[in-house]
């Protein structure tokens, strides 16, 4: 059975191209780039290529670019950098739609005395930003707020978020992790101090991630014993996941064009029928101000994890939320600080799409999923059958 994936939100598969670079890094290509000798050397200038290829996506200098495991180590260590540089200020602003990265973070370190204000949205994801106005002050040191949500795809402004903070004093620190390769960024023209990124979100590597840091901004070292990553993240690089984030971002921006209009057209002919043929569904987030590739879409009556079981048993993946709180059976976060029913939000779906998707695998998905939701709504205590 063929598997039609629409998770790229949790995870994407790795470009063939990307693969490609990799596979030489594990096998003739193992010296190390830190060696003296011309055998590491030459590992050396494949990661400084990778860097540079990554800064060329995001619009920013290539010693700017730090490499860590992921995503979830970048939210870490702009957090945790942040406020370990500036240990006068003890408050920490952020939203209450964030990635566990981020919230799990904040909420750790407010049991160590640290101030954490978590910012509302409204029904359709947006934040006010009158509130963030209010809640910024002297003495809060970093604001984290993700450049788009993973589970709605819907895009914050980050350039007026980023102007009320830099007036503030405080440091602004974005997870981009859904954001990076799906829409340009141009961060030499932004007042964004701290980004966050993954590599297995845009056809890269898993464990492999990036923080930017914009020169001037205070952030102390975060992993020490060595001089690699300027210092910041010390240890032996991982070359090969190196290698291919840099391939996986130098092809995010040959693509997006075709992000924005080819995949947002299935996304939207996707979400549209769905709409139609599946009575009490609605959709959940902004629908204009969102990622290209993202829709999230509420069942009245019908829980979540059995749509995604029935959908499997054709081969179609799906999530119900972020991968990373997947296993919980309370609704989303995301969905409850919208203020989605609870009828509702426990059946709420995120389909997202990639560059590998097809119009055919779209249709596949709406012939199937109408009747499916059909079938519950039948054996649910909750519809009245009359």
């Amino acid at each position: 059975m063929k598997t039609i994936y629409f998770d790229n939100n949790a995870t994407s598969r790795v470009a063939p191209e990307v693969l490609e670079v990799m596979l030489p890094l594990f096998s003739e290509l193992y010296g190390n780039p830190s060696s003296m000798h011309s055998f590491g050397g030459q590992i050396a200038q494949m990661i400084k290529k990778a860097r540079q290829q990554v800064a060329d996506l995001l619009g920013c200098d290539s010693s700017e670019i730090i490499f860590t495991s992921g995503g979830t180590e970048s939210d870490n260590a702009a957090i945790k950098g942040v406020i370990e540089a500036n240990p006068q200020k003890r408050k920490i602003v952020t939203t209450r739609v964030e990635h566990p990265a981020v919230l799990s973070t904040c909420r750790e370190l407010e049991t160590l005395g640290f101030t954490i204000v978590e910012l509302g949205v409204d029904r359709q994801g947006n934040l006010d930003l009158d509130e963030l106005k209010e809640r910024v002050d002297a003495n809060t040191a970093v604001v984290s707020i993700m450049y788009a949500n993973n589970e709605t795809g819907v895009i914050f402004p980050m350039e007026k978020i980023a102007e009320i903070v830099s007036g503030s004093g405080a440091v602004l620190h974005t997870d981009a992790v859904q954001a990076v390769g799906k829409i340009p960024l141009n961060l030499s023209k932004s007042k964004i101090d701290l980004l966050s990124l993954s590599g297995h979100k845009l056809h890269g590597p898993k464990g492999i991630g990036v923080l930017y840091i914009k020169k001037g901004t205070r952030i102390s070292p975060f992993i020490v014993g060595g001089h690699q990553e300027s210092g910041k993240r010390a240890g032996t690089e991982n070359t090969a996941a190196i290698v291919g984030i840099g391939k996986a971002c130098e092809l995010a921006a040959k693509f997006l064009d075709d992000e924005n209009t080819r995949v947002k057209k299935l996304r939207d002919k996707l979400e549209e029928e769905i709409l139609k043929t599946c009575p009490d569904s609605k959709l959940n987030g902004d629908k204009k101000n969102r990622l290209p590739n993202t829709t999230n879409i509420s069942f009245e009556f019908v829980e979540g994890e059995a749509i995604l079981l029935m959908l499997d048993k054709f081969g179609i993946c799906a999530s119900s939320g972020s991968a990373c709180t997947s296993g919980s059976l309370e609704p989303s976060h995301v969905m409850r600080a919208m203020g989605v029913p609870f009828t509702a939000a426990h059946g709420s779906i995120r389909f997202s799409l990639s560059r590998y998707n097809t119009e055919e695998e779209v249709d596949f998905l709406i012939e199937k999923l109408p009747p499916i939701i059909n079938r519950l709504r039948q054996l649910s205590p909750f519809v009245n059958k009359k």
